[in-house]
């Protein structure tokens, strides 16, 4: 089942000021293209073309012979997520998120000081997330291309935190970006239904 390059959810310049439509082309058409390309033929070279994209992540993780497969599958995923993590409009957490936010992390501004800080502690490539695990929200940070997956946690956000993410608009400003992801363009409706999803059985 070949996987494929999903389109944006908005156009390329809707999502300005906050990230200009030179980041967006260059992301989505270049580097996230690419990750889909490998990850097609790869899984298709180690006979795994036929499953899911998430259990191929699964499969492929800490495996030393899979790991480019397990990269390109695991950054093809990320991507795809991390698209409609993001919206035009600006929205805030309502109902239960909101309170789960409350409740497990100490609110809004608790919430996205820790975010920024693990986003900025992150050494070198990588992804900064907003998880269900065992029923509670966490905050986590992966290295290159981990996903969340593989730990049993449930993505609901996630923030890339690759340089070619931000470079463009931010340099090396990977708190200002932080900043500028929390306050203005995380689709929050968006968290809460993968949230919603996340508490259903398997």
């Amino acid at each position: 089942m070949a996987y494929t390059l999903p389109d944006l959810p908005y156009g390329y310049s809707d999502l300005e000021p906050h990230i200009s439509s030179s980041t967006l082309e260059f992301h989505h058409d270049k580097h996230h293209a690419k990750y889909v390309n490998n990850y097609n033929q790869l899984a298709q070279d180690a006979g795994m073309a036929d499953k899911s994209i998430e259990e191929v992540i699964r499969a492929a993780y800490n495996n030393p012979e899979l790991s480019k497969l397990h990269n390109n599958a695991a950054q093809a995923w990320n991507h795809t997520f991390y698209w409609s993590c993001m919206s035009p409009q600006k929205t805030h957490p309502q109902g239960e998120l909101a309170e789960k936010i409350k409740s497990d992390l100490g609110g809004m501004d608790a919430f996205k000081e820790a975010f920024k800080s693990s986003a900025t502690g992150q050494f070198g490539s990588g992804w900064t997330w907003l998880v269900l695990e065992n029923g509670t929200l966490k905050i986590v940070s992966t290295s290159n291309a981990v996903n969340p997956i593989v730990f049993n946690q449930n993505p609901l956000l996630t923030m890339d935190v690759w340089e070619h993410a931000y470079y463009l608009d931010y340099q090396n400003g990977r708190a200002k970006y932080a900043e500028t992801f929390l306050n203005n363009l995380v689709n929050w409706p968006f968290v809460a239904r993968q949230m919603e999803a996340a508490k259903q059985p398997a």
